[in-house]
């Protein structure tokens, strides 16, 4: 096992993913407040302090089964999704009742099998929360994918919704990877050939051909920001947006939240990606400003 592989050294990638997706998901979602819309517009910062919503606290949870399982256990992630569940935080209804069945004792495997007329959940609710398990698995993509495909069939088993996941954790390993941060063509071309074919494939495809394309804006009309909350009108352009600014995650931040939609979870989607590497960690007062993550979070693996 190489130091790049160690149990501590995936932690501590998946906790620096973990808090660029929670300051982009409680930064993003100030600005549904309609005080805060102007300052979207120019740039500036609402005042702290900002809470993080169900993106941050199911992302929690996957960090934590991975710190001390060093895998996706679907059970253990079922069982922590419930333990953890704070109405309060923003989730959809379907995984609210799903979550409340949960703790009372329901299958996660008839639940989650039986939504939208046994079609399962397309929205991007499993996509929102995986970037930490791409940054964990930096040394093994097709691996993180796997991960991913299986930590997404405990709330969200529509095909789309699943390979939303997979996707966003592919382009989160490819960023942490040892050898250093792809160019942005790179990220997009390893993220397609990582995911089987579907709608948020095709979306990524589009989305590596608009990577010359200036106006966010744009590229938003066409491949979606979340308006729908569906996997494939939220990866493609999330990915997008952090493709094109690497490194930088305040450049990702306000590229991502100035289209709208869905704000909060493709800001944490970007965030988690970008932060993936060291050089896209969000400023000191940005964090500064973002409620502290969970105190159940484990401090170290094991």
């Amino acid at each position: 096992m190489t130091a790049d592989s160690s149990l501590d050294r995936r932690f501590d990638r998946a906790l620096a993913s973990l808090r660029g997706l929670s300051v982009g998901d409680a930064l993003g979602s100030q600005f549904f407040v309609p005080s805060n819309y102007p300052l979207l517009k120019r740039r500036e910062l609402p005042p702290g302090p900002w809470q993080w919503t169900d993106d941050t606290e199911m992302a929690s949870s996957v960090v934590a089964v991975l710190a001390a399982h060093g895998r996706v256990d679907q059970d253990v992630l079922a069982g922590s999704f419930a333990d953890h569940h704070d109405f309060d935080r923003g989730y959809g209804p379907a995984v609210n009742r799903m979550l409340r069945l949960i703790r009372e004792g329901g299958d996660w495997r008839e639940l989650a099998s039986s939504l939208f007329n046994g079609q399962g959940s397309w929205g991007n609710g499993a996509a929102m929360r995986i970037a930490p398990l791409g940054a964990w698995y930096a040394d093994d993509p097709e691996q993180a994918t796997h991960q991913a495909e299986i930590s997404s069939y405990v709330t969200h088993q529509h095909r789309e919704a699943v390979v939303g996941t997979m996707a966003v954790a592919a382009a989160a390993a490819l960023v942490a990877s040892p050898d250093g941060p792809p160019s942005p063509t790179e990220l997009l071309d390893g993220v397609v050939a990582l995911v089987p074919r579907s709608a948020v494939g095709a979306g990524l495809r589009r989305a590596r051909d608009m990577l010359d394309y200036g106006d966010a804006g744009t590229v938003a009309a066409v491949l979606g920001s979340g308006r729908r909350t569906s996997a494939h009108d939220t990866v493609p352009f999330a990915l997008w947006s952090a493709a094109r600014a690497l490194g930088d995650f305040e450049r990702t931040f306000w590229t991502t939240a100035q289209v709208g939609g869905d704000v909060d979870t493709t800001c944490a989607i970007a965030g988690g990606v970008v932060a993936a590497a060291e050089a896209g960690a969000p400023p000191a007062h940005w964090l500064e400003r973002t409620e502290d993550l969970p105190g159940w979070l484990p401090a170290r693996v094991g």
